[in-house]
C-alpha cells in the first residue's frame, strides 16, 4: 500500500545568513515524498520541465518513490522559487515565482496510483485537489493543506474541499484566517466542524498541535544547534505525519489518539532534519536509525 503526494516540484533560489544557494531541488510536493518515503511506498504526482535534472530524478526514484505520475512537459520549464531570509530566519521575502509549467498543472492520476489507500495534497487549488480526491476510489486516509491565498480569495471553494477530507495540517495564522478566530483553541473547533476530525496546526519553531475529536497534544519543537534552512520543514513535517500513518496502516474510522500523537512527533523530527542543510541535502544521508534516535530523544525531553 502507498501513500499518493500530489503537488509541486521545483527549483529554489534560497539565501539565508548561513549562505546563498542559486538553485536547488525543492517544491512542496519534493519534501513530503522524501519524508514520507522513510515510512511508506510513495507515488508522486507532479510536473516538471524539460530542464529537471536526471539527478534530481534519480534521488526521488532511489527512495521508493514511484514517479509514473510525474509529468514531464517537453519545452516547458520547472517551477522556480527565490527568496532571502531575515537574520532570524522567522521571515523570508520572495524575490521571484516562476510557476512556469505548474500554471497549467491540472493531475491526472495514472490508473496504478487510483486504488491506493493514503493520499497527501500538497498546496495547490483547491478545486485541483478536489478533483484529484474524485480520482481514488479506496481511500483509507486523505487530507492535505492549504494557504492564505486559497483561504482568502477562494473561500467557498476551499470549504467545500475540506469538508472531504479526514485531516487538514495548516500553520497559526491560517487557522486563525479560516475560522475567524485567534484563539486556538477556538479556531480547531470551527475548523473540526467543516469536515476534517484531524487537524494538525503548526507553529514553526514553536512545533505543533494536534487536535482529534475533543482530544488535543502539545508538541515542542526540536532544538536545533544551527537552523541553515527552513525551506520546506513544513512540507517534511506533513511527509513524515503521513508517512508514519500510512506505513502504520491507520485509517480515518479508526485512527487513536496515541498513533496520531506518534505521528505529529515523526513530523516534527522529519521538519528539524530538514533544516540542518540546504534545501533537500539533509535528505540524500538521512538514515531510518538517525529518524529513531530523534523521536526518542523527543520521548525523553517530553516525559515528567
Amino acid at each position: 500500500m502507498s501513500l499518493v503526494v500530489v503537488g509541486s516540484v521545483a527549483y529554489d533560489g534560497v539565501e539565508t545568513p548561513h549562505g546563498k544557494v542559486d538553485r536547488m531541488l525543492g517544491g512542496a510536493a519534493t519534501y513530503i515524498a522524501l519524508a514520507a518515503a522513510y515510512f511508506t511506498p510513495v507515488k508522486l504526482v507532479a510536473v516538471v520541465g524539460d530542464d529537471f535534472a536526471p539527478e534530481d530524478g534519480a534521488l526521488l526514484a532511489s527512495r521508493d518513490i514511484d514517479l509514473a505520475g510525474l509529468e514531464r512537459v517537453a519545452g516547458g520549464k520547472t517551477f522556480f522559487w527565490a527568496g532571502v531570509y531575515s537574520a532570524d530566519m522567522n521571515d523570508r521575502t520572495t524575490l521571484r515565482t516562476d510557476l512556469n509549467v505548474f500554471a497549467d498543472f491540472d493531475p491526472k492520476l495514472p490508473e496504478s496510483y487510483r486504488g491506493e489507500p493514503y493520499l497527501l495534497l500538497g498546496n495547490i487549488q483547491p478545486a485541483l485537489q478536489r478533483g484529484v480526491l474524485s480520482q481514488m476510489n479506496q481511500l483509507k486516509l486523505a487530507g492535505g493543506d492549504t494557504m492564505n491565498y486559497w483561504i482568502q480569495d477562494f473561500r467557498q471553494e476551499l470549504l467545500a474541499t475540506i469538508a472531504q477530507w479526514d485531516f487538514l495540517l495548516i500553520n497559526d495564522s491560517e487557522a486563525q484566517m479560516l475560522s475567524g478566530w485567534r484563539n486556538l483553541r477556538r479556531a480547531a473547533a470551527a475548523i473540526q466542524a467543516m469536515g476534517p476530525r484531524t487537524l494538525v496546526i503548526k507553529r514553526g519553531e514553536y512545533g505543533a498541535v494536534l487536535f482529534h475529536g475533543d482530544d488535543h497534544f502539545i508538541a515542542p519543537g526540536y532544538l536545533l544547534e544551527e537552523v541553515f534552512d527552513p525551506t520546506g520543514a513544513g512540507d517534511s513535517f506533513a511527509g513524515g505525519f503521513i508517512g508514519y500513518l500510512a506505513g502504520q496502516g491507520v485509517a480515518a474510522k479508526d485512527a487513536d489518539v496515541a498513533t496520531l500523537r506518534r505521528a505529529v512527533i515523526y513530523g516534527s523530527v522529519m521538519g528539524s532534519f530538514c533544516c540542518e542543510k540546504f534545501g533537500v541535502d539533509r535528505f540524500r544521508s538521512l538514515t531510518r536509525e538517525e529518524i529513531d534516535a530523534r523521536f526518542r530523544e523527543f520521548q525523553s525531553c517530553t516525559q515528567f
